[in-house]
């Protein structure tokens, strides 16, 4: 039956990589300095393991790190030096995006995003060059090699976006090169890597230019969304997603997998779909979608980071709407999302990963296991405007000790899910601290017991499955 799942304990095993914390996505780098963002940014290392955070303007004028007074360059890093102290204060590290071009070297004014950031070549690259090593000299002198191995670098975003270069692929490539060039020539271990492209793009030509040229690179680079190669450019989110596949983001990992060869691969910004404001990114489909993608991407990639941890995030406009369907895992009072605890759920999964028998339309299965713990993740998800239905799932464990008990917590309409409380309080659009913590309580994962039955050295589970639900069932044994 497609509602059987099973698995063996004693089987084979596989490990088990938590690739996903490596780094977690934030808006751009000014947004760094802000008290809640640092609050939490703490919160989400701490409770969800990210190790890295990855922003955009490091570069930008707005963080004053290199501008020109009277045709005299001036450096000064103290807001970026603020950003990193911050992270390497609470055990984090930067993902370092190179970007945007300081206006004092830019070849024109064109400007993405409300802050404005100048997307043009350098009117000099030689002097680009000269930026990128003085600035990572700083970094070096400042943190030490011990400490900024822990770091990556990533020359500029989405270059094959018009929108973010108005420059050629071969003008990106030596934008590339002479950053890349300026990093090696001041340590040698930092890594460096690129084309942090959209759609998984530019890879085959990235990696020949620079083995052609000799330029080095330690990583690939890239982002993609499921709203990206799907519909017309018109289309609404919904239109887009009910036209893709339900795996489509997995065939992609596997086409860039494939492309990158041995060269570890980092996605470095990709979500549930790219509109900024759209209301799936609140709702359990969110917690579902970011599960079941991540479980599918194990073992193709060395970094996945989601795009973003916050809606404390502004490049359209900062809305103060508790619940406008922000890219971010809290919202902009910290207040969790259902995303955010599917977060947490895969964050308590252990390091060793067992196959799971069985096959169906909507519901996946995962059993991993820590001894003396076993989890059993499930998703039962589908794209918008796609048929699901509660499931009534059956589980058989083999070759497992004797259970001491078993429990399971959710995330769906009725679990963790601080957005539809925010809906039955009348969508408010600001919160007093009392309904903050109303909704915080209704975010909370809960343990409820569930039921088991035990014969031998097999146990059988069985669970609901409502309609984009995720639940994480904990089996501990004596």
């Amino acid at each position: 039956m497609d509602n059987d799942f099973s698995a063996d304990l004693a089987s084979p095993n596989t490990a088990f990589t938590h690739f996903w914390e490596h780094t977690i996505g934030s808006g751009h780098a000014t947004l760094a300095l802000r008290a809640d963002w640092q609050q939490q940014m703490k919160r989400a290392h701490r409770e969800l393991g990210f190790k890295r955070v990855r922003f955009h303007g490091i570069l930008s004028d707005n963080m004053g790190t290199f501008v020109d007074e009277s045709d005299q360059p001036i450096y000064s890093f103290f807001n970026a030096d603020q950003v990193m102290d911050f992270l390497l204060s609470i055990g984090m590290a930067p993902f370092v995006e190179l970007s945007f071009m300081p206006l004092a070297l830019s070849s024109g004014d064109q400007t993405v995003f409300n802050y404005k950031d100048n997307v043009t070549p350098p009117k000099d690259y030689s002097a680009w060059q000269k930026l990128i090593g003085t600035v990572v000299a700083h970094w070096l002198d400042r943190y030490g090699p011990e400490k900024m191995r822990d770091w990556f670098f990533e020359v500029w975003n989405e270059p094959n976006l018009p929108a973010f270069w108005t420059g050629t692929q071969e003008g990106y490539f030596d934008l590339y090169k002479y950053a890349a060039l300026a990093i090696k020539a001041t340590h040698a271990d930092l890594r460096v890597g690129g084309p942090a492209s959209a759609s998984n793009t530019w890879i085959t030509e990235f990696r020949e230019y620079c083995e052609k040229n000799a330029v080095p690179y330690d990583f690939i680079s890239t982002h993609h969304y499921p709203t990206d190669a799907f519909g017309n450019p018109g289309d609404d989110t919904l239109t887009q997603l009910a036209d893709s596949k339900r795996s489509v983001l997995r065939e992609q990992v596997l086409a860039t997998r494939k492309k990158a060869g041995k060269t570890p691969v980092y996605y470095t910004e990709w979500s549930t779909s790219s509109n900024p404001f759209d209301m799936l990114h609140d709702r359990p489909y969110a917690a579902a979608y970011i599960t079941k993608t991540i479980m599918e991407a194990q073992g193709l990639v060395e970094g996945y980071s989601y795009w973003t941890f916050s809606d404390i995030f502004d490049e359209n406009y900062f809305s103060s709407i508790p619940f406008h369907g922000g890219f971010g895992l809290l919202n902009i009072y910290g207040i969790p999302k259902p995303a955010y605890r599917a977060y947490e759920l895969l964050h308590r999964l252990g390091d060793t990963q067992i196959l799971a028998n069985g096959q169906h339309p909507t519901v996946d299965v995962w059993v991993i296991t820590s001894s003396p713990t076993t989890h059993i993740l499930l998703t039962n998800s589908a794209l918008p405007r796609h048929p699901v239905k509660t499931e009534s799932i059956n589980i058989r464990l083999d070759h497992i000790a004797m259970i001491k008990q078993a429990f399971v917590e959710r995330v769906d309409d009725t679990h963790a899910n601080a957005t539809s409380a925010w809906e039955e309080m009348g969508s408010p659009g600001t919160l007093s601290p009392a309904r903050v913590a109303i909704l915080e309580s209704a975010s909370v994962l809960v343990k409820d017991s569930l039921h088991f039955s035990q014969t031998g050295d097999s146990v059988f589970l069985e669970i609901d499955m409502p309609p984009q639900g995720t639940a994480l069932i904990t089996v501990e044994t004596i």
